[in-house]
């Protein structure tokens, strides 16, 4: 398996973890606090990291971490807007597929040209992704606009994939301090606008602090990754973090995978196996 295969899997692995800790800390306080606390975390700890070990980052390096802010904070701020109407059985699994498939489609505009095992791979892991971040526990109703909740979530997450993927090792980390930065601010912005509480207090600090910071690895390998590997397979594969979620909550919660969920995690098995052989 090669390094960049190694890269992405470790994003989705940070990512889904990320999830994981962020929404047991949402149970206990406001999303939109969490996610504004993990966001204030991953940018200083990319700050500090960036000053100590300084990459040589141009004005574009800024100007696409700027673009994957926006794309983080708006599939965040979706994505939270559907699961709180109780649409999660559509919101994200559409969310997640669509975060997958548009870096692909980029992708390939930008001339990349997958083989056939990268193909094959793709195909069989859009299904086991939809299938492991589907809940079945979901209220009925609303399909129209829990799928528009999901796309634009989606949409937001696959522009922080092809942003970050712009953005070159040799930048350094300041351009994805600024990425956690601005997305913090986007997340002012809409939480006030929605009036919904985003001021966190003392209790919020270590799970927002842990989701960030998992977030910020996530983030960190996936451009890593995106240099090695073709940005399409790479998103897919940092797409599979809801298996992660799920096995997490499953291991620490001791909540019950259902017989989908479980068909999903194969089938995304079988999935990673065949783009390692690409």
């Amino acid at each position: 398996m090669s390094i960049g295969l190694v890269l992405a899997l470790t994003s989705a692995v940070a990512y889904g973890a990320a999830d994981f800790v962020g929404g047991v800390g949402s149970r206990r306080h406001s999303s939109w606090q969490v996610v504004l606390v993990g966001q204030t975390a991953g940018a200083l700890v990319m700050l500090v990291a960036g000053t100590v070990a300084p990459g040589s980052p141009g004005i574009a390096d800024f100007a696409w971490a700027l673009l994957a802010g926006t794309g983080s904070a708006t599939g965040s701020i979706f994505l939270f807007r559907g699961l709180s109407r109780g649409r999660m059985g559509l919101v994200a699994p559409v969310s997640a597929v669509a975060a997958a498939i548009l870096p692909v489609v980029v992708g390939i505009a930008l001339g990349e040209r997958p083989t056939w095992h990268i193909w094959i791979g793709v195909l069989i892991a859009l299904p086991g992704i939809w299938l492991v971040s589907r809940e079945t526990t979901a209220r009925p109703g609303g399909s129209r606009a829990a799928l528009l909740d999901g796309a634009i979530a989606g949409a937001g997450f696959g522009i922080l994939f092809i942003a970050l993927a712009q953005v070159p090792a040799e930048a350094g980390l300041l351009p994805l301090a600024a990425n956690q930065l601005f997305g913090g601010l986007v997340t002012i912005a809409a939480a006030s606008a929605l009036r919904q509480p985003w001021r966190p207090g003392r209790g919020v600090l270590t799970w927002g602090s842990a989701s960030g910071l998992l977030g910020a690895l996530g983030t960190l390998t996936f451009m890593l990754a995106t240099g090695a590997i073709q940005l399409g397979v790479a998103a897919v594969l940092a797409s599979l973090y809801p298996a992660v979620t799920v096995l997490l909550a499953a291991a620490i919660l001791k909540e019950r995978i259902d017989k989908w969920q479980r068909l999903g995690l194969a089938v995304c098995t079988v999935a990673v196996a065949t783009l390692a052989l690409s």
